[in-house]
Formats: structure tokens, C-alpha cells, sequence
């Protein structure tokens, strides 16, 4: 099965000129949101786990901040 990595931008212009939308619509957002907010935070985290001293240093993070900021669930902001 085919996963979608965006929405189609007819989808994003139909949802942004409705009015009023189903409270299950709603859920469905909110949770495709709450979804790819973890899933960005899952692969950002980790990412952040593999870069050096220097790479830290160019973000502006000590590896200590690195490291806490790692070691959060991706459920956690």
C-alpha cells in the first residue's frame, strides 16, 4: 500500500475554503497533525544523536543540550 508523503494541493485548497467541516474531519486533521509533528520529532532527534562537536556548534547547541534534547520520547515537545 501507497503512502502519501504530502497532501495533493486540491485537497490543502478545498480544506483551507470550507466553512464548517465534520467533527470526524476534524479529528482526522488534528490527528494526521499530531502524527507528523512525531514523526518529525522521532526523525529530527535522532539525526541529532549523529552530529559532532562541530555540526553542534554550528546550530548553537552544546553536546550536553544535544543530548537532553535526544533523549526526549517524540511524544514529548
Amino acid at each position: 500500500m501507497a503512502h502519501a508523503t504530502t497532501p495533493s494541493s486540491r485537497s490543502l485548497a478545498y480544506l483551507n475554503e470550507v466553512k464548517e467541516m465534520p467533527q470526524v474531519a476534524i479529528l482526522a486533521v488534528e490527528f494526521a497533525v499530531c502524527v507528523s509533528k512525531w514523526t518529525t520529532r522521532r526523525r529530527t532527534r535522532r539525526a541529532l544523536k549523529k552530529l559532532t562537536v562541530r555540526q553542534l556548534d554550528d546550530v548553537g547547541l552544546t553536546p550536553e543540550q544535544a543530548r537532553h534534547e535526544a533523549a526526549k520520547v517524540f511524544w514529548r515537545a
